[in-house]
């Protein structure tokens, strides 16, 4: 490789918004890397199937280059894999995200899968706060339950400490409500770090985010 070559890939690379976080407790054992300005290339192993399939769809619509390697105290339930999971995400998003310089703040995404509609709209203001809004007519899908899906977007918002907003505005499919939900939330997260160079410090009146 030409050194011309070499020194555009490094600065290339200074460029990048990436995290890595690590949570252990007596329930799960978590590492989460980021990279909010990837190209949607997913490694992700967290013992649930369908949990692993949502967090690949986050990362890939959203075009982050996301790696969850948990292990969690599955034998109870997948509840404290889940809300881990979340937790150590959202940190890795804040992380990721360092002073908040330039970027566009707000994010929304109204994503349609086959029959079912979904909305999703946040705000990086740094004060977290979930409007949750989804009806699911299982009590599982795969092996997870679907009422880790409201956990999973409490644990990500508080500890990334966004403003969210998850509403389903119809659809039936119990696999295609989740879906467009965890899609919807990656395609606003996406708009939302995005830098505009009008932004000269953070878009906000007060200074700070």
């Amino acid at each position: 490789m030409s050194e011309k070559k070499v020194m555009s890939e490094k600065n290339k690379n200074q460029g990048m918004r990436e995290a890595v976080v690590s949570r252990k407790t007596g329930e799960t054992d978590i590492t989460v890397k980021i990279n909010l300005d990837g190209r949607g290339q997913c490694k992700i192993d967290t013992g649930i199937g369908f949990f692993d399939h949502m967090l690949n769809s986050f990362g890939r619509h959203g075009l982050f280059d996301l790696e969850v390697a948990a292990r969690g105290d599955l034998a109870v339930d997948c509840h404290h894999t889940i809300e881990d999971v979340g937790i150590v995400l959202g940190e890795a998003i804040k992380k990721a995200l360092g002073d908040k310089k330039s970027i566009t703040r707000y994010g929304s995404c109204l994503l349609p899968m086959d029959e079912s509609l979904v909305m999703c709209a946040l705000d990086l203001s740094g004060r977290p706060y979930l409007v949750y809004d989804l009806h699911f007519t299982v009590e599982r899908i795969g092996y997870m339950d679907t009422e880790m899906v409201k956990e999973f977007f409490y644990a990500i918002s508080y500890a990334a400490g966004m403003n969210l907003h998850i509403k389903q505005m119809y659809g039936e499919n119990n696999h295609h409500i989740c879906e467009a939900a965890f899609k919807s939330f990656a395609r606003a997260l996406s708009a939302s770090v995005k830098k505009d160079d009008r932004i000269e410090d953070v878009l906000s009146t007060k200074g700070s985010l």
